[in-house]
């Protein structure tokens, strides 16, 4: 290349990159992506994965004073999230959620592994089964995973127990996204069922969800599983709604 022919194609180049750079926005806050960028989200938006308030309950979650009782109903001992879905602007949980179930696989892959990374409660680690709240079996096969599963397949390995899917949604069932908090409280116990080859008996059980919002299909499948036998229910879910 002769040396007019440089100078006229390195600041073409410069600009072009500039263009680039211009054109490619945070999918979250559609500001410029910077070097902590994933997945087309801004390291600034990934920050928005914020940890519940120390202050919490130790079985709703929710921070409402201990001389109150939890105002959602529980079965359980111990509950907990590992971020607000609330959190950051934009509010990531409430993001990253309804886009990894519309197939966003990269959202997907990022937010799973900084759940690798993210710090387990304690009463995790002495559970002796692994379950988890269970997807209606042809959403499931349409998006080719569950978010739940996936995270409860994650804390099974960090904990080094095993993890079985205990219990299972009828093929027909009310879908519960979109529905109305007083819609969601109504949820009844035959929404879920028991996998009749499944054994719990007096076996502590960590069940685990992608978000807890009212509670009250983590409270119906923990209903189950005490029926069934369990000794003791804990809950885990990867965002919870405050």
């Amino acid at each position: 290349m002769s040396p007019p022919e440089r100078l006229i194609k390195l600041p073409l180049l410069g600009a072009l990159l500039h263009l680039r750079s211009e054109a490619l926005r945070c999918r979250g806050c559609l500001g410029l992506l910077d070097e902590n960028a994933e997945a087309g989200l801004c390291g600034r938006c990934w920050s928005g994965l914020v940890p519940l308030p120390l202050d919490r309950c130790e079985r709703c979650a929710l921070v409402h004073g201990s001389d109150r009782e939890c105002p959602e109903p529980v079965a359980w001992t111990h509950g907990d999230a590992l971020w607000d879905y609330h959190g950051g602007r934009p509010a990531l949980g409430a993001l990253l959620v309804p886009g990894i179930k519309a197939g966003e696989w990269g959202w997907r892959a990022a937010l799973l592994g900084r759940a690798e990374a993210a710090r387990l409660p304690a009463f995790t680690s002495d559970v002796d089964l692994i379950t988890t709240v269970p997807a209606h079996p042809w959403r499931r096969w349409s998006r080719g995973f569950d978010l739940a599963e996936d995270m409860a397949r994650i804390v099974a390995k960090r904990v080094r127990k095993p993890y079985a899917p205990l219990l299972r949604k009828p093929m027909i069932s009310q879908r519960q996204t979109g529905l109305s908090e007083s819609k969601r409280r109504r949820l009844p116990q035959k929404a879920f069922t028991l996998n009749a080859d499944r054994k719990v008996d007096g076996k502590t059980i960590l069940l685990v969800d992608d978000v807890w919002t009212t509670g009250t299909t983590l409270l119906r499948c923990a209903q189950w599983l005490t029926k069934a036998g369990a000794g003791e229910i804990r809950v885990l879910t990867l965002f919870r709604a405050l």
